[in-house]
């Protein structure tokens, strides 16, 4: 198996030797000045570099070394560079990172100190091509949805294996978890020639409700000015998304009950039976069970709308999916503002990581499309994100609890980098497999993984 390259850019000969003695682990490649790091970059694409901004022909100064590093970036901007430099310590690292350098590091280079650096960055630099190559691989069918997660992966699995089934589907999550995105990736690819059509019950004043999903006559009511299609209609041979279900009212919950059952509607004032096919999908975030047992929504429509059932995971318990969507609306809103924003500072992806998002997938969007208008460099921050502090942590009940959350949280990250395979994933966690067969048995675990 190849070592990963590393580039050092030094004019010093003595410390060339000198590291590339150190960096035994990587394929080292080493370049004096800045056509010949270029060279390198271009040939080679190493995926961490380290950089002395003192470089001929200024070694005494930064300009050159400044400009190497604008020039890796603009080639290749995922390259982890890690800047050193004696000259001005404090300006330059903050100029650096603000260029986009990876890291900084002040001399004189301590060589152990450096290795964990570089080590850090190859570590972060194969997580990111890692979740890159997930991403790519996300199912062609559910097109707005990016994900990498084994839970998510199995929740688009079954909608993908009933699209094309004539069954009603109920999508059940929390607020911001992508209940339309997946609606909408229900209705691609079911192969129905229809419009999908969308209503949010909750939004509409339940005196309005009613003429909004079965339309109206002429005259029907007072404002009813002319004759108009309600959603139903409108999706006839296609898909009706009924978002926020439970927001129903029992009276008009008889009607839709009705119209499931015969697939015939009457606009409100009408006597004419229209019959539409029509294939409903509905979604909540609350618990429809306990409606139903509270009286608050009728059961034989229940059973009627949830001939499927998908539940769809927190944000939180999707492992690996924050830091890739992060990615994914980092670029997006950057090209919409036009803003110079290329990816996330480690402290910014370690916070991303550690944050719960009880807003799930909404809160995030929300707050990258902030961070990319807050971001003073190429790299968003913690800060950025308004992450910089920590959620408060529940007091553990004792040291067992604190390893087995620790543990739980570890296995997940590496299953989802590792798509599931017991194998690299034993490898990324560094046990061996029957160790973490005893793991997942004992955590419960065990669906996850292949």
């Amino acid at each position: 198996m190849s070592k990963p390259k590393l580039l050092i850019i030094e004019d010093d000969i003595g410390l060339q030797r000198q590291l590339r003695w150190a960096y035994d682990g990587y394929e080292v490649i080493v370049a004096g000045d800045r056509r010949e790091a270029i060279d390198a970059v271009r040939a080679e694409e190493p995926a961490v570099v380290t950089l002395d901004l003192g470089l001929p022909p200024d070694p005494d100064g930064v300009t050159e070394g400044f400009a190497t590093l604008a020039e890796i970036l603009a080639l290749k901007s995922d390259t982890k560079v890690i800047v050193a430099s004696g000259h001005g310590a404090r300006e330059s690292a903050l100029r650096a990172i603000g260029a986009g350098a990876w890291d900084f590091y002040q001399k004189p280079i301590d060589i152990d100190a450096l290795g964990l650096i570089v080590s850090r960055a190859f570590h972060v630099a194969a997580l990111e091509a890692e979740n890159r190559r997930l991403a790519a691989a996300t199912s062609p069918t559910l097109a707005g949805l990016i994900t990498a997660a084994p839970e998510m992966l199995k929740v688009t699995s079954m909608i993908e294996r009933v699209a094309r089934a004539d069954v009603s589907v109920m999508l059940l999550g929390a607020s911001g978890t992508g209940k339309e995105v997946l609606a909408r990736g229900l209705h691609d690819a079911s192969g129905r020639k229809g419009a999908f059509v969308a209503i949010n019950c909750a939004a509409i004043p339940e005196t309005l409700l009613e003429s909004e999903l079965f339309g109206h006559e002429k005259g029907a009511f007072t404002g009813a000015v002319k004759t108009t299609e309600g959603k139903i209609e409108l999706a006839d041979g296609g898909t009706l998304f009924l978002d926020e279900i439970g927001d129903v009212p029992l009276p008009l919950q008889v009607k839709l009950l009705r119209f499931l059952q015969e697939r015939v509607i009457e606009r409100i004032g009408g006597r004419k039976a229209i019959p539409v096919d029509v294939r409903i999908v509905c979604a909540t975030h609350q618990d429809v069970d306990a409606m139903v047992a509270s009286g608050a929504f009728r059961e034989d429509l229940y059973y009627r709308l949830a001939e499927i059932v998908v539940r769809i995971p927190s944000l939180a318990e999707r492992a690996g999916d924050p830091v890739l969507l992060a990615r994914h609306f980092l670029h997006l809103h950057a090209t919409a503002m036009k803003r110079p924003v290329t990816g996330l500072a480690p402290d910014a992806l370690a916070a991303i990581d550690a944050w719960g998002w009880p807003g799930n997938v909404r809160e995030l969007e929300n707050r990258m499309k902030r961070a990319v208008i807050m971001a003073d460099g190429k790299l968003v921050t913690a800060a950025d994100l308004d992450l910089d502090g920590r959620e408060e942590a529940a007091v553990p009940i004792n040291l067992k609890a604190v390893r087995e959350t620790a543990d739980r949280k570890a296995i997940r990250h590496a299953l989802a980098r590792a798509e599931g395979n017991i194998s690299n994933t034993a490898r990324l966690l560094g046990i061996s497999r029957p160790t973490l067969y005893d793991l997942l048995k004992s955590y419960d675990l065990q669906g996850t993984a292949r």
